[in-house]
């Protein structure tokens, strides 16, 4: 019977490592496409192209594979052990955020949903294929619509029984499983995580604006940051927790069970001093399996100047110094920068 299948099928998903696992079909988010096109319109996705390029599939899922009847989501925590906005105190040190302080949680999540969808194809004769944020799917509204949590004032999935430190995966299939109750929202009045971001990245409640959202300019921004936010971004070098941290539901966060989400300590609180002076070379060596390898060491060392920049520690203008003249115009910017501000 496919509701036996599916009790056995959650006790599986929980096995192979996973601490949520709620269905939903591909069509159940039918406010995805106007939202989607409102945040595109307003160019609110900054240098994003893909997301514009892709708008039909990450705006209604059932494009993206017609044959599926059922989205399984599943949910990976990787709640950290130690207060991620503790580093902001110390402006020697660079705040990497903490999904990136270890292991790529893309391949991790990916092995464990490879494993769940074979299982389901011996279990039951089907077709699979699974996500983990490198496709166009919109995987926390497809969250919600299962049930795994909601999408709250800062537009990341919130759980009652995770808080929000989770990763999100999904399994589509072609066969037609029992869904889940989707989740209400149950934020209320608080305004935890709109309050506390440095560079006020949401307009409005459940809206965020990327251009000024320090993840996505450390991240996906390529070339220099506007210098009122460079000054905004703090010793952030990579990604920002802010609003995540301030989530009151956290108290009910998952210890993480994955040890390989546990933080690299060299990766806790790194010297900037030590960061700034990476060639590639050493870079790619010191970030091997880090998803932190994807951005490459021109804007990763851009990141760490704009931190020295804000450290207000007169004893690191020597390390920008040394970069001003560095062969990609954009690290060479932010060491002048850097040098102009501790000056």
């Amino acid at each position: 019977m496919i509701s036996d299948l599916k009790t056995r099928l959650v006790q599986e998903a929980h096995d192979i490592g996973f601490d949520a696992c709620r269905i939903c079909r591909p069509w159940d988010v039918p406010l995805v496409p106007d939202r989607l096109e409102t945040f595109v319109d307003k160019g609110r996705h900054g240098q994003m192209g893909w997301m514009a390029q892709r708008m039909h599939w990450r705006g209604n899922p059932a494009e993206l594979w017609p044959e599926a009847r059922s989205v399984i989501m599943l949910g990976e925590s990787y709640t950290p052990e130690h207060d991620p906005l503790e580093i902001l105190k110390h402006p020697d040190r660079g705040a990497i955020s903490v999904y990136a302080q270890n292991k790529d949680y893309h391949d991790l999540v990916k092995k464990r949903l490879k494993r769940l969808a074979r299982w389901l194809i011996a279990e039951e004769e089907c077709q699979v294929k699974v996500f983990v944020d490198t496709a166009p799917v919109p995987e926390k509204p497809l969250g919600e619509a299962a049930g795994l949590g909601w999408q709250g004032k800062h537009t990341n999935l919130v759980s009652r029984q995770m808080g929000n430190w989770f990763f999100l995966g999904s399994v589509f299939t072609t066969l037609n499983l029992p869904v889940d109750t989707a989740e209400n929202d149950h934020c209320g009045s608080c305004r935890a995580c709109l309050d506390i971001c440095p560079t006020s990245a949401f307009p409005a409640p459940y809206q965020l604006d990327a251009r000024r959202c320090i993840s996505y300019l450390t991240i996906e921004h390529k070339g220099p940051i506007e210098e009122e936010l460079r000054a905004l971004m703090g010793n952030r070098i990579y990604g920002c927790d802010d609003c995540l941290a301030a989530c009151p539901w956290n108290k009910f966060a998952v210890e993480a069970r994955e040890i390989r989400y546990a933080a690299r300590d060299e990766l806790k609180a790194p010297r900037l001093a030590e960061l700034a002076v990476l060639d590639d070379g050493a870079f790619r060596l010191m970030f091997s399996g880090s998803p932190i390898k994807r951005i490459g060491r021109d804007r990763f060392v851009r990141n760490v100047l704009y931190a020295i920049g804000n450290s207000g520690l007169a004893q690191l203008h020597e390390v920008a110094q040394g970069l001003v003249d560095d062969p990609d115009e954009t690290v060479a910017d932010a060491a002048r920068w850097a040098c102009a501000r501790l000056a």
